[in-house]
């Protein structure tokens, strides 16, 4: 908060919320609190991501921490703010990764049958990229969804690399443009930066879609009550 201020904000226009995302019932709170105040929402950034810890970890719900933290949460999320969006032109703006291209989705176990961090953090990713595309399409033209891989940057998510990618500062004018409703992009689309770019397989097969938001709906049942 004190940052935004300093860098222009109008402190009477910023109200802060906070979640614990490997809690859906907090993210199911702060959904409902923020539809409670907010009559309308121009925009959803769904930033929050972890990286794979190194050995397999649940959390209080019962996932595996990476997919719940980097999928469901923001998944149960949006689909509580979805009648904000609709109808004012919003915009879902899901950060994901070029790592998704390199994911699958275990259907049978999303914890994975052998844990491997890299192969969870790229399931979570994909599965992000996929719902966006399931979004825009059941949002037709009342709100619109993209996903974008913004490049690699010196966050918290890398430090188990070092200082890798170029500093977090540059990721935000990648993000905010595509979040602006003056600026065209494809509904569904992926980008890579703010050049529209080609996803994974399973992105665009309708079947594998409606496999993963059963998935979903059936994982996050309890939160969405």
């Amino acid at each position: 908060m004190t940052r935004l201020v300093k860098d222009g904000a109008e402190p009477l226009r910023l109200n802060l919320v906070v979640a614990d995302f490997t809690r859906l019932d907090e993210v199911a709170r702060v959904a409902d609190t923020l539809a409670a105040t907010l009559p309308t929402l121009d925009v959803l950034v769904n930033n929050a991501a972890v990286a794979a810890p190194e050995g397999r970890t649940y959390t209080a719900d019962g996932h595996e921490l990476t997919f719940q933290v980097n999928y469901l949460a923001p998944y149960l999320l949006t689909t509580k703010l979805v009648p904000r969006l609709a109808g004012v032109g919003g915009r879902v703006v899901n950060v994901s990764s070029l790592r998704h291209s390199g994911g699958n989705i275990n259907w049978k176990n999303p914890a994975g049958d052998q844990y491997w961090p890299l192969a969870a953090y790229a399931q979570s990713k994909l599965a992000l990229t996929m719902y966006t595309k399931s979004l825009a399409e059941a949002g037709g033209d009342s709100f619109i969804a993209l996903s974008v891989h913004p490049g690699v940057f010196q966050t918290r998510l890398l430090r188990m690399y070092g200082r890798v990618g170029r500093p977090p500062e540059e990721a935000a004018p990648i993000i905010t443009t595509l979040g602006s409703p003056t600026y065209p992009v494809v509904d569904g689309g992926y980008y890579d930066g703010l050049s529209l770019a080609k996803a994974a397989a399973l992105v665009e097969n309708p079947r594998a879609r409606s496999r993963l938001e059963k998935l979903s709906v059936h994982l996050v049942a309890s939160a969405l009550r």
